[in-house]
């Protein structure tokens, strides 16, 4: 099972930008994803790409964050900018194993450790 690990969290004033990275141990699932988890709320989906087609966001990053992979490199990114105090959270990348390629299941996915983003006012 390929194995995720998150890289590029930390704190940042509201207004900022952040770039997360996430490193796969093995060639890579063709739908890919960033999630987080705000302080207690439910794990959300915020971006995803399937191989060769257009990403998806949430409505609330739509124009703030953008999702990128380089396949070369097996890493997915998620460029963050105009943070705002509700985007801290652990934003956890995620590799489907089979499914449709959504934001709004959570099932069926590997998941990396996690990584924090804080945004202060």
């Amino acid at each position: 099972q390929v194995r995720l690990e998150e890289s590029g969290g930390g704190s940042v004033q509201a207004g900022g930008s952040l770039r997360l990275s996430c490193v796969a141990s093995a060639d890579g699932m063709p739908c890919n994803a960033w999630f987080r988890q705000r302080p207690g709320k439910e794990r959300e989906g915020v971006a995803g790409v399937l191989f060769g087609s257009t990403p998806f966001y949430a409505d609330s990053v739509k124009g703030r964050f953008t999702i990128s992979e380089d396949n070369a490199k097996n890493t997915l990114y998620l460029q963050m900018n105009n943070l705002k105090p509700e985007d801290t959270a652990m934003y956890y990348c995620a590799a489907l194993r089979g499914g449709r390629c959504s934001l709004d299941s959570r099932e069926n996915y590997v998941w990396g450790q996690g990584t924090q983003v804080t945004v202060s006012s």
